[in-house]
């Protein structure tokens, strides 16, 4: 959408606000609100100014003037607000160079894309993320000194079967790891995903299914693919609208990849495919009908599997659904087959559709930089013609332990992926697509994280340690 189309939207239908948001380095939707009478032309021209230092990982309190570029394209109607609003997702700029701010997650994104462009491989990437969630109706946690400990609960979960409930208990629920794909009344989430999925339509975002997933209380609505910048503002308005839609119907929503014990994690499976000059460039007479350029692709992703891990899965709960010996994709290998491979390449007939799918991100991430990371590592493939060895198109889960210790994996840890991301980290800063002060930056806030969580008794130590 022009300059001169969102003007005419705020006219046409009297907006009053106009919500202007960003993505902190976490991942995590910030917004400012102004009077929709301030927002002219010179507005989305020069941007309007913010304070950079309360936002944890940016500048200092004496470098703290930045700035807001709104992209007009990124406008839609919220459709939660009483007031009518309109939002444009912004980018971050210094004041005093118009240069983009070094962290600013979607710079890189943007960054990311032209970095594809001057490289001569592609012209466009096109990513299409499956973000899977929980959602419940009772969260409660601690984490004081004397009390470290959570507690979760929704009606139809599996562990419920027994519960007594005034209204009595109707017994249809998916036990653990059944929830793929019963009809109601065991499938009770489809009127609110539904309604998730129509908000989003209305919204402008192309959205084709939804479904539950196979763990209790795990869900996940389906995004038709679209370019790497848009399509990570998009998850972004996937998030905002699932948590949002959820609140109002009494319910709670969370995207960390493992909330409970002895179930399946989330994951977000991303696909990703390059295009040149109008034509698939993943498309070719190599495995599984790819090009050897998509081979490529997938060598790269391969070879920096355990930096991308940083970025990817970016929080120490990320390691919890990584585990080797279950349905995790933790073996870095690719296979048309094998879903527990890092890779694998979905089955299609049109070559248009022919695309590399990346397995082991999960929905905590910051889209921005897990999707211009995964390009990065694609292009470091590509540009090295770096080859990933024969797929695996064995039974993985079934391989003796003597041939699958011989494939080597993901990381098992935070620590061991920021560790990873420090020693390996050149690939993301060719065309200047991230910097070192962006990563050193981002590393600082992941270590914060990484030392909370190690220095924190957990309960199962009581259990395993108390009365030694």
């Amino acid at each position: 959408m022009s300059k001169d189309k969102v003007l005419k939207l705020l006219k046409d239908e009297e907006v009053e606000y106009v919500d202007i948001r960003f993505t902190d380095p976490r991942g995590k939707l910030q917004h400012v609100t102004v009077m929709a009478d301030l927002v002219d032309e010179d507005f989305l021209e020069d941007g309007f100014m913010f304070d950079g230092s309360s936002i944890a990982g940016w500048k200092s309190i004496d470098q703290s003037d930045m700035k807001l570029i709104p992209d007009t394209s990124s406008a839609y109607l919220d459709p939660f607000y009483a007031e009518k609003t309109l939002c444009l997702h912004c980018n971050v700029v210094e004041p005093d160079t118009g240069e983009p701010y070094s962290r600013d997650p979607r710079s890189t994104a943007v960054k990311a894309e032209a970095y594809l462009k001057s490289t001569g491989i592609g012209d466009a990437a096109y990513f299409g993320p499956e973000a899977e969630f929980f959602i419940f109706d009772d969260v409660r946690y601690s984490v004081t000194p004397q009390k470290v400990a959570f507690q979760i609960d929704a009606e139809k979960a599996a562990w419920n079967t027994d519960a007594e409930f005034d209204t009595g208990n109707l017994a249809h629920r998916p036990g653990h790891k059944g929830g793929y794909f019963p009809v109601n009344p065991m499938d009770e989430g489809q009127d609110l995903r539904s309604e998730m999925l129509s908000t989003m339509k209305r919204m402008g975002m192309k959205v084709d299914k939804h479904h539950h997933e196979v763990a209790t209380c795990q869900h996940e609505l389906g995004l038709v693919f679209g370019t790497l910048t848009a399509q990570a503002d998009n998850i972004q308005k996937y998030k905002y609208v699932i948590h949002n839609v959820a609140h109002a119907y009494g319910k709670t929503v969370t995207f960390m990849p493992k909330p409970m014990k002895g179930d399946n994690g989330s994951g977000m499976h991303v696909n990703m495919s390059i295009w040149k000059d109008g034509k698939p460039l993943f498309a070719g007479d190599k495995y599984a009908d790819l090009s050897q350029e998509a081979l490529w692709f997938i060598g790269g992703i391969l070879k920096h599997a355990k930096a991308l891990n940083a970025l990817t899965n970016p929080g120490t709960n990320s390691y919890k659904r990584l585990i080797p010996g279950f349905e995790a994709p933790v073996l870095r290998a690719y296979s048309a087959r094998n879903r527990s491979g890092c890779v694998r390449i979905p089955w299609t007939e049109s070559p248009k559709a022919k695309r590399v799918e990346a397995r082991f991100p999960d929905p905590s991430a910051n889209p921005y930089l897990a999707f211009a990371a995964l390009l990065m590592a694609g292009i470091d493939g590509i540009r090295n013609r770096i080859d990933p060895g024969p797929a695996s198109d064995k039974d993985l889960y079934d391989l003796p332990p003597e041939e699958l210790a011989e494939i080597p994996t993901v990381c098992g840890s935070l620590r061991e992926a920021l560790e990873s991301l420090a020693a390996d980290h050149d690939f993301l800063l060719a065309g200047d697509v991230f910097t070192k002060d962006q990563l050193e930056g981002y590393m600082a806030l992941k270590w914060e994280e990484v030392y909370a969580y190690e220095h924190t008794p957990h309960p199962v130590e009581y259990q395993m340690y108390y009365s030694c």
